[in-house]
């Protein structure tokens, strides 16, 4: 299962409650571009209209042998493929206060591309300086024992 792009900015900034996978409603050339590795979630957000789920502002560069794509959009929103009591369930946690839903990852799973997203609460000032220090101290540790 590889994994093509991690959204580690939301791992900081978000307490992870829960995760769910789901499908990612793609055109051919993107698909090709995510193999690639040509994907970015940093400052991707999950949306709901109309009893629907998007993901929006994630970025998947063009694929460079589609030439064909002249009004292509890497930003676009792209439909998540999820279960009518998986989005009602998502969209009531996002309706609670200071819960969100997140993409964490993109990956492959046989030859589908998923990606996983999260409902999530936001990090206060504080806990993210915790989660700094521990990350410092973790590093550390495992450096004095690298030496000996």
């Amino acid at each position: 299962m590889p994994v093509y792009a991690t959204n580690k900015k939301a791992r900081f900034d978000y307490e992870i409650l829960e995760s769910i996978e789901a499908g990612l409603k793609l055109i051919g050339p993107e698909v090709k571009a995510v193999r690639n590795g040509n994907v970015n979630l940093k400052g991707a957000y999950i949306t709901f209209h109309g009893g629907e789920a998007f993901l929006t502002n994630a970025h998947i560069g063009k694929y460079k042998p589609a030439s064909n794509l002249k009004d292509y959009d890497p930003t676009r929103s792209r439909k998540l493929l999820l279960k009518a009591k998986e989005i009602v369930y998502l969209s009531g946690k996002t309706a609670e206060k200071g819960l969100t839903v997140v993409p964490i990852s993109v990956y492959t799973k046989g030859r589908h591309i998923k990606l996983e997203i999260a409902i999530g609460r936001g990090k206060k000032k504080f806990d993210k300086r915790r989660t700094i220090k521990d990350r410092e101290q973790k590093r550390e540790i495992e450096r004095k024992m690298k030496e000996q």
